[in-house]
């Protein structure tokens, strides 16, 4: 699948298999999406498929933001159209809160269609991409789980610290890429290979095992997962 979902992530709650069995489950509201561009090797250089999701007020918009999914009368596009440039197909929707691309061929998707939950209907796994949540300032146990200090005599008030972090008097540096306190989350971050328990068709639900990245009502991208399953691993000697 080429192409995936927008959406936001509701919130977590469970649910009960066949068997009883309590399973975590993260809802997700997944569509409806707009195609709103469809990118091609000769007019763009790669393929992609361009979705949108989230009405966005015109009063809100840009110009070009209206202009990206319904044509405007100017004077660019009449100039174009008057030299016999073929000018871009429209969607011809509202302007859209949540745009990103899908690298790959379009398939038989055309702009201005729409895409629903449905589109996972005999999926078994998807990736969840999105912004986690921003944590501030953190330090060093909370960042990168540093056990910290030892409690015993010797050590005062520097239990949470995170110990030497330089050098000898060669280099007399402290090395890029060193672990230290700083800002957590907020992120991208995805989840992948994540069990799609349920699919809500007419409310475009998505109930998928576990948690996703982001607050609840934080945009999400939803796509099929690309995880080989059971793949052989190499031997170990």
């Amino acid at each position: 699948m080429a192409v995936g979902l927008l959406g936001r992530k509701v919130g977590m709650t469970q649910v009960f298999d066949d068997a009883g069995k309590v399973i975590p489950v993260t809802v997700i509201q997944a569509g409806p999406c707009r195609v709103l561009q469809i990118r091609t090797l000769k007019r763009d250089g790669y393929e992609a498929v361009q979705v949108g999701y989230g009405n966005k007020a015109r009063r809100l918009a840009s110009r070009s933001q209206r202009g990206h999914v319904a044509r405007l009368d100017s004077k660019r596009s009449k100039r174009l159209a008057a030299g016999g440039v073929e000018l871009v197909a429209k969607a011809d929707c509202e302007p859209q809160q949540f745009v990103r691309e899908f690298r790959g061929a379009p398939a038989d998707l055309t702009v201005g269609q729409e895409l629903r939950v449905a589109l996972f209907g005999e999926v078994k796994a998807v990736d969840v991409t999105g912004i986690s949540k921003g944590r501030g300032t953190a330090g060093p146990m909370k960042r990168h789980h540093f056990s910290g200090q030892r409690a015993s005599h010797g050590v005062k008030k520097v239990h949470r610290h995170a110990g030497s972090t330089g050098c000898n008097t060669f280099p007399a540096r402290v090395f890029k890429g060193r672990r230290m306190a700083g800002r957590l989350g907020n992120e991208q971050t995805t989840n992948r290979n994540l069990k799609v328990v349920g699919i809500d068709a007419e409310n475009d639900l998505l109930l998928v095992r576990g948690a996703v990245p982001g607050p609840n009502g934080g945009y999400v991208v939803v796509r099929q997962t690309n995880k080989l399953q059971g793949a052989a691993k190499k031997p170990t000697r």
